[in-house]
């Protein structure tokens, strides 16, 4: 897969939130958008998921066939959208067969994010960190090639971040793409970093929004 996005602009509420935002990702790269609280961030996450409509601009992806770019992938927001009476594995087998392109078992999945002994437990009775995992582990029951994630580390510890790490590292390897919203580093050394701060008011010739992510 590989995804394009030509002169974005985001409109909120009546406030010109960016414009000018453009970008190409190839199949095994990831991107980690970066800014202050407000900057567009979840804005642009939005757009990508097709849940905002850009002010202007064109998204597009190649190589996915007659698929639209929503049906190609996985977001993960801030809200960790649980069913809190449901099992965290009936949680992930719901999400699998709603969304198809089964991967892994549910309960493989949980092993990844080390909740296998959480398997039979309600949602509701897991810590935010727990819950956190169980979100990042629909990643893993269904094969999408992009993931977008928006503070894909909140409420994660250190061996649940590293955790995160690898599998994102795993999906880069097999092709994917990930775009990620971030405060901090996720630990993708090749990730390229999006300031959406860049594109807030009119850049100079010389300004460049892409770095090497730290």
């Amino acid at each position: 897969m590989r995804l394009i996005a030509e002169d974005l602009a985001c409109r909120r509420s009546g406030r010109r939130v960016f414009s000018g935002l453009s970008f190409t990702l190839e199949a095994g790269e990831a991107l980690t958008v970066t800014g202050r609280n407000g900057a567009g961030k979840s804005s642009l996450l939005a757009i990508l998921a097709g849940r905002l409509r850009p002010e202007t601009g064109r998204l597009a992806a190649e190589g996915v066939g007659e698929r639209t770019i929503p049906e190609c992938l996985h977001v993960v927001g801030h809200r960790d959208g649980l069913k809190g009476a449901l099992t965290a594995e009936e949680n992930l087998a719901f999400a699998r067969d709603l969304l198809g392109d089964a991967d892994l078992d549910p309960r493989a999945a949980l092993a990844r994010l080390g909740l296998a002994h959480a398997a039979g437990l309600p949602v509701a009775y897991l810590s935010a960190g727990q819950r956190r995992r169980v979100a990042l582990a629909r990643l893993l029951v269904c094969r999408r090639p992009l993931w977008l994630l928006d503070e894909p580390t909140a409420a994660l510890d250190v061996a649940s971040q590293a955790a995160l790490a690898e599998l994102m590292r795993e999906h880069l390897r097999q092709g994917g793409l990930v775009v990620a919203a971030t405060h901090q580093a996720l630990g993708l050394e090749k990730a390229r970093d999006l300031s959406v701060e860049a594109f807030r008011t009119a850049r100079s010739a010389s300004a460049d929004p892409f770095a090497e992510a730290v």
